[in-house]
């Protein structure tokens, strides 16, 4: 998602790779769940993301839309899932992530989504490249201890990991340019559902990333010709 930021107003002011220590550790979330609950369509979903929920929790794309864990919204021009919260006919008064327990424990942690990962952690996009970013004002554990942003983060091959994200966020700003240029609804629709069957309805085998790849390759020629099919 685009955003306009201030990095003064809502951050520490630093940007962090990937071996660098941050100020995030917050004992494990004992007790809170707070930034799983109200979070509106926020949380959007790429591909890793689903493929990893997919894999983890055994069920399709298609499973996940039907048991109303994930919908659909137009971000920034293009159709991504995002998780979908639960509202008062779970038993709460506020809306809450469709993984989150009775309890309040996330039931996918091990392999919850990247935005999920990160949190209070943001990315932020320069030259090609991206660097971590502290929200000082996002969660209110206090006396949060300092751990490296690898371990923070989790994923398994971080490096393969980082590399994608990178490939797929410049990818949405060029599928983004040639939607603005469609010249019709028709069209634009045509790439939305495109999109939507190549990165995230057909499924992937064991190695997501050479997949990715691949498939992003393919794509790149379809998206020089401006068609989007």
């Amino acid at each position: 998602m685009e955003r306009e930021i201030d990095l003064k107003q809502i951050s520490d002011g630093k940007r962090y790779s990937a071996n660098d220590m941050v100020k995030a550790g917050c004992n494990d979330c004992a007790g809170c769940s707070l930034c799983c609950q109200g979070m509106g369509d926020s949380i959007i979903l790429d591909p890793y993301d689903l493929d990893s929920l997919e894999k983890g929790l055994g069920v399709t794309f298609e499973k996940l839309m039907q048991e109303n864990k994930i919908e659909l919204n137009v971000v920034d021009g293009i159709i991504q899932p995002n998780i979908k919260m639960q509202d008062e006919s779970a038993g709460n008064s506020d809306s809450r992530c469709a993984f989150l327990s009775k309890e309040g424990r996330c039931t996918v942690h091990s392999f919850r989504p990247g935005f999920c990962r990160m949190f209070p952690l943001g990315r932020i996009y320069e030259e090609e490249n991206f660097h971590y970013f502290l929200q000082v004002h996002e969660c209110p554990y206090p006396n949060k201890t300092k751990v490296k942003v690898k371990k923070w983060l989790g994923v398994p091959k971080l490096s393969e990991y980082e590399s994608y994200i990178k490939r797929w966020h410049y990818f949405l700003k060029d599928v983004q340019k040639v939607i603005k240029e469609a010249e019709n609804d028709v069209v634009i629709k045509n790439i939305n559902m495109h999109m939507l069957q190549q990165f995230y309805i057909k499924p992937y085998g064991d190695d997501f990333f050479l997949e990715f790849d691949q498939r992003m390759n393919e794509e790149r020629l379809v998206f020089m010709h401006g068609t989007g099919t």
